[in-house]
């Protein structure tokens, strides 16, 4: 099994995206098997584990980006790419508009998101799709309530980390849902990555990329591959709100909460399948 840091690209700010807010997932991975590490940022200067973390014995980093665009510096950018020069897998996961963007800061990973002020979409997917907060800028794909789930659409072929995990082999057919999703999606001449899951929005019908894969991306520096990375279009995959929104969310969140993780559990424990998949897949 897997030695997993999951870190956010803040500071321990209680009312905010702190790591804390992602227990539940902490405890899906270490139920798993896996060694699990969460952590806020220690330092607005260079943090001592993201700046020394290819040189760790971490396996893999999930990056929780909830800044608004300053959540890594130059030296903890550098030793993220030496991590995946190594081996290391990544699993990156941002927000709507801008929330996350220090991500477009590590080369390649920051191709596969979409920003409002960096890497944008193609102009006619510039507009927002959220209408019920209007302050809260493109991308912004509405799939549903928190605490609800989004009926997903399965990319053929199905990618391994979309098989259910209970001797079935079945697609997984749900994911968390969030009225605000970000953008995220492969470059052209990028063979080694692919979509491997949409949603559609419940308020425009608009498709858009759940999940990036990116498995064989040649190295920088040397001869070899890159280690794998997933790239999400929310966290809110992820929250504990979105697990369960009795936990609570920072007072900025208005949304009115969902229901379906208390009337339809099932759904919930499909879509841990695949946080149990991101475990092994990532380590491969």
């Amino acid at each position: 099994m897997a030695k997993v840091l999951i870190q956010t690209t803040i500071a321990a700010v209680e009312d905010d995206w702190n790591v804390g807010r992602f227990s539940l997932l902490a405890q899906t991975l270490s139920r798993a098997g896996h060694e699990v590490t969460t952590r806020n940022r220690e330092s607005e200067s260079d943090d001592p584990l993201l700046r020394r973390l290819a040189e760790s014995d971490y396996d893999q980093l999930w990056l929780m980006a909830v800044d608004t665009g300053e959540g890594l510096t130059e030296q903890e950018v550098a030793s993220i790419l030496a991590f995946r020069e190594r081996g290391g897998g990544v699993l990156t996961a941002r927000d709507h508009q801008d929330l996350g963007s220090s991500l477009t800061k590590l080369h390649s990973l920051g191709a596969f998101n979409h920003f409002h002020s960096l890497n944008l979409e193609e102009e006619e997917r510039r507009a927002a799709d959220d209408q019920d907060n209007p302050n809260i800028g493109f991308p912004n794909y509405h799939s549903c309530a928190n605490g609800d789930f989004q009926t997903i659409t399965v990319l053929e072929p199905v990618h391994e980390l979309l098989r259910r995990d209970n001797g079935s082999g079945e697609p997984i057919g749900f994911f968390p849902a969030h009225p605000h999703e970000g953008a995220v999606g492969v470059p052209p001449g990028t063979p080694f990555a692919r979509v491997i899951a949409q949603g559609r929005s419940s308020v425009s019908g608009r498709t858009f990329n759940l999940a990036v894969a990116i498995d064989g991306e040649p190295q920088e520096t040397g001869n070899g591959t890159m280690g794998r990375a997933v790239a999400e279009s929310t966290f809110h995959h992820f929250a504990d709100m979105n697990w369960d929104p009795k936990r609570g969310a920072p007072s900025f969140v208005t949304d009115p909460p969902g229901s379906e993780v208390y009337t339809e559990p099932d759904k919930l424990e499909a879509f841990k399948d695949y946080v149990r998949n991101l475990g092994r897949w990532l380590s491969k």
